[in-house]
């Protein structure tokens, strides 16, 4: 297991013009081992304080447009908020110059270049190194997550998801095919970027699905459960735009494999998740306003004819992608878990 450095870690954040990078600035100026040094964007060269004005006088940094080395001779880490297929045209470099890297993209989380390019529509430009990063969800891989150099950090979809499986399926409580995954989100969970459809007028006062049959966490969910079986995993994942900025509840129905009471359930789940301060097993029913701005997720279960529903919720750009990744750097260099996220 690591040691804490006897000095704050120089971190680098790659994409500083979104949400998840916003909401890890805020997360990191309160976190005593580290100083963010860097802040880059391809697009915006001002004082981060102009981009996101919540952060004026907060950090006195510019956004620059920075390669591997000018980034390696500031920083001995790199949050990397790029786009997907952009983080891994440079990790090779990154990683040759010294640095470690806790990617936010989905580049390293799926096993194999065949699947990434079906469900991203393009060829990985790193593909040697696909299946054998560590998959950035702590409570399921944090012995591997200790001392890594680079970590890929999980979706927001695929934490709900994979959080509220990953007991059941570990101790082969459910079938693993017939899993339906409804999950309603908010609309900062597609980015920053103007879209009509996330138009004020387009979402206000609308539920929508999207991506049915066809979206690209889909994949992940089901490589990532099939890790604790021995068989396929097979989901039926449909996300829904809800109008409101952020949060994910997800309501998953699977078969169980024997008889099995709600008592038994939450019991299960609190032994798994025991060791780990942000998974929170409740009795009662989740709504996102129960972990909007915290790194918690809450859990419950219920049986309903037969069938096993959980049903969680968690924040989406800070347990879904922010403040995982500083729970990641946290084990990559021996901080505790929860430094900077309490």
């Amino acid at each position: 297991m690591p040691q804490p450095p006897s000095k704050p870690v120089h971190v680098a954040i790659l994409g500083g013009t979104g949400y998840t990078a916003l909401e890890l600035i805020k997360i990191l100026l309160r976190h005593s081992g580290v100083t963010i040094t860097a802040v880059t964007s391809r697009t915006e060269q001002k004082p981060i304080g102009q981009v996101h004005q919540s952060l004026a006088s907060r950090l006195e940094l510019k956004l620059e447009d920075l390669g591997p080395k000018q980034l390696a001779e500031r920083a001995d880490c790199v949050f990397s908020c790029l786009p997907h297929g952009v983080t891994a045209e440079i990790v090779p470099e990154l990683l040759a110059a010294g640095l470690k890297i806790v990617d936010f993209s989905a580049d390293y989380r799926l096993d194999d270049a065949a699947t990434y390019q079906e469900w991203y529509d393009h060829k990985h430009p790193d593909p040697t190194r696909l299946g054998k990063v560590v998959y950035g969800l702590p409570e399921l891989f944090g012995p591997q997550i200790r001392g890594a150099n680079l970590v890929a950090n999980n979706g927001c979809y695929t934490a709900t998801a994979i959080l509220s499986l990953a007991p059941l399926v570990k101790a082969k409580l459910i079938e693993p095919q017939d899993i339906i995954i409804d999950a309603k989100s908010g609309v900062s969970g597609a980015g920053r970027s103007a879209k009509q459809n996330l138009l004020y007028c387009e979402c206000n006062e609308s539920l929508s699905a999207y991506g049915v049959g066809k979206h690209r966490h889909t994949p992940e969910i089901e490589q990532i459960i099939g890790r604790f079986t021995g068989t396929p995993i097979e989901v039926i994942f449909t996300p829904h735009l809800v109008p409101m900025d952020r949060g994910i509840l997800a309501t998953i129905y699977s078969k169980p494999t024997r008889a099995v009471t709600q008592t038994e359930l939450l019991a299960h789940f609190r032994e798994f998740y025991q060791p780990h301060p942000f998974v929170t097993i409740v009795d009662h029913l989740p709504a996102t306003k129960d972990t909007s701005g915290t790194n918690f997720c809450h859990i419950t279960a219920r049986v309903v004819r037969g069938r096993i529903l959980t049903i969680t919720s968690l924040d989406n750009l800070i347990k879904g992608a922010s403040g995982g990744a500083v729970q990641n750097f946290n084990l990559m260099y021996g901080f505790p878990e929860t430094m900077g996220l309490l």
